[in-house]
């Protein structure tokens, strides 16, 4: 299989590294906006070659792999949707899927039964190709959303090269999908992007993130994920991701009246119920790796 690879980053490294580690592809051909992104992934041995520009990179491939932000997605589909071969098949790995999937019926008409919608759970503290890792989707989810008029060949096709990377694969309805992730990813890049600009925008920021612990860290990790990326998503999935925001407004106020009352019982309450959802959570995590 020749793969097009279109945007350089960390998740498209890693998915062109893994497929290729596991036979799945024998060629992949690279474009990104930024020929410094794409450049180096030639350099890191990611891509076999560099395109000068999206439709010289599908052109040939047997399937495309659209790694871009997804508010890129729907140009990007748009540009290529005269250039794809009658088998080519198509698909992201975008993490929003409902707007994405209406993109690629509206761009790709009848081509769009070839479009795999993809979503792996995996990811880095770090944006950027050289931190891509061949071995990142292994015993992590990947969900697909296809539709009725999915061909189930390209599906089969695209969850088989996600299974051989040890991966677990789930399908799920796209509506769906924007709904979980909105509150168990969407919402807490949110909250870590918000903490982190809070906190460094105090006039003593400096001098508290000098101390930050452990659990500063923990919970703010994400704020160093690549912000166009989070922009897009927090703009793609907006109306989910409002939903689970205005949700957590009255949870946080519902602790802050607990503080000023000082209802040491209402805290205690709060943190329980969190506390053992959380360590039932670990246990499973725990589970899914052995």
């Amino acid at each position: 299989m020749k793969l097009a690879l279109l945007g350089c980053g960390l998740l498209g490294g890693s998915t062109a590294s893994a497929w290729r580690r596991q036979g799945r592809v024998q060629e992949v051909v690279g474009f990104d906006t930024d020929a410094r992104c794409s450049g180096r992934a030639r350099a890191l041995g990611i891509v076999d070659s560099v395109a000068p520009d999206l439709v010289s990179a599908a052109q040939g491939a047997d399937c495309v792999l659209l790694a871009t932000p997804v508010g890129a997605i729907d140009s990007v589909l748009r540009a290529l949707a005269a250039h794809l071969g009658p088998r080519t098949i198509v698909t992201d790995v975008g993490s929003t899927k409902a707007g994405i999937v209406a993109s690629a019926r509206a761009a790709l008409a009848g081509a769009s039964a070839r479009f795999v919608p993809a979503h792996p759970i995996a990811g880095g503290a770090l944006p950027g190709i050289e931190h891509a890792r061949p071995d990142l989707f292994e015993g992590r989810w990947v969900i697909t959303t296809p539709d009725t008029s999915t061909d189930p060949q390209a599906l089969g096709a695209i969850e088989a090269n996600w299974s051989a990377c040890g991966a677990r694969v789930e399908r799920m309805d796209a509506q769906e999908h924007d709904r979980i992730f909105a509150s168990v990813s969407h919402l807490p890049h949110l909250l870590a992007f918000a903490l982190v600009d809070f906190v460094a925008g105090q006039s003593d920021g400096s001098r508290k993130l000098q101390f930050a612990g452990a659990g500063f860290r923990d919970f703010s990790r994400i704020a160093a994920s690549d912000p166009v990326m989070w922009r897009d998503i927090a703009l793609a999935n907006r109306a989910a991701l409002l939903e689970q925001l205005r949700g957590f407004h009255g949870a946080l106020d519902e602790v802050a009246r607990a503080v000023e009352q000082g209802d040491a019982a209402a805290l205690e309450r709060i943190f329980a119920r969190a506390s053992q959802a959380r360590r039932a959570q670990e246990f499973e995590l725990r589970s899914h790796d052995e």
